[in-house]
């Protein structure tokens, strides 16, 4: 049966989908497993996400992937993804990576342990904990998996939680043109952020209006929607976001009030593109604008010279990564956030 480790692998599940004749009808189906949990499964298919009930699973398991990443693949987009989310404090043991920012955020606030740490795995693990400590901070890890698995399973040892797996998903560039994948609700019907309906109307129309600016810097505005969704934003906050080379900040306005927002940034000696903060307000999702500012974005990065773009989600956020599987986002590998015991 499937583990939690299977998340954001491909996997067949054969599903009884019927009776006839006393006898179980099955289907077979193919995808990347997104979500798993004690009554449900959820996969990104061919053809958009599909949910399997437990009680209907007669057997599941992992398939091999069309490629498997070499482990130097995992550690350039490790290191462009570093690059895109850069620190402002930050320290080595050996290869390792050690990085802070004042508590925002995780990937700002944990170690980085691929390439060789000069040290016995053991003394590496202690010197991570004894660098947080001087930060004040709690000691964090991400593992990328399955190269960092000798680390998770050192970490396991010494009690240290694990968060839920993010996927960190590939795509080729250009991405697909803006469509109606994004279908917005039924005619005649609208939902509303407190979820009433209400006549849609006018409002379908105003949707179609959007348009999506690209900055070099965030408005004060697209920093607001950002300390929204991420609980504040410090000081270091603002480093990790501006302090890369090339970076642009993507605001989608209808009728001129702030709707949506997204940054993109080209690193990895200019190969990658990396997508994040993709948000968009509770009453204008389900209109397109996320696919939008991601195109926007995805136009920008060719511009710079990107072939192929990344991003990171997690695992359990079905809705994006069903969006993302269609604009052709598959994984190329998943990590976790270890944390030491208190």
């Amino acid at each position: 049966m499937l583990r939690q480790q299977d998340v954001g692998h491909r996997i067949v599940v054969r599903r009884i989908v019927g009776i006839r004749e006393g006898r179980p009808l099955f289907s077979d189906a193919l995808g990347e497993l997104v979500e798993l949990s004690e009554t449900h499964l959820t996969l990104a298919t061919a053809h958009g996400p599909l949910r399997v009930p437990v009680t209907q699973v007669h057997r599941a398991k992992r398939v091999p992937p069309t490629r498997r990443p070499t482990a130097a693949a995992v550690v350039a987009l490790e290191r462009a993804a570093d690059e895109a989310w850069p620190a402002p404090t930050r320290g080595r043991i050996g290869d390792w990576l050690l990085r802070s920012a004042d508590g925002w955020t995780g990937r700002a606030n944990s170690a980085l342990p691929i390439g060789d740490p000069d040290r016995p795995l053991a003394a590496a693990v202690d010197e991570v904990e004894r660098w947080y400590a001087e930060q004040g901070q709690p000691a964090m890890i991400n593992t990328p998996l399955p190269l960092a698995a000798p680390v998770g399973t050192e970490l396991d040892a010494r009690g240290w939680t694990a968060r839920p797996p993010t996927l960190v998903q590939t795509a080729p560039l250009p991405l697909p043109a803006p469509s109606s994948v994004d279908t917005p609700p039924a005619a005649g019907r609208v939902e509303l952020a407190d979820g009433q309906a209400g006549a849609a109307g006018g409002q379908a129309g105003r949707w179609e209006k959007a348009v999506v600016e690209l900055a070099t810097a965030p408005s004060e505005g697209w920093l607001a929607v950002v300390a929204g969704r991420k609980g504040g934003l410090p000081d270091a906050a603002r480093h990790v976001l501006t302090a890369v080379d090339q970076v642009r900040f993507a605001h989608g306005y209808v009728d001129g009030t702030l709707v949506a927002v997204g940054r993109g940034t080209v690193t990895g000696q200019g190969r990658w593109l990396g997508l994040s903060l993709i948000e968009v307000s509770p009453e204008a999702r389900r209109q397109g604008l996320a696919r939008q500012v991601i195109h926007e974005l995805a136009a920008w990065g060719v511009s710079a010279g990107a072939t192929r773009a990344f991003l990171q989600v997690e695992q359990h956020n079905t809705a994006a990564v069903a969006l993302y599987q269609r604009l052709g986002f598959v994984t190329h590998h998943t990590y976790l956030t270890r944390v030491a015991p208190h």
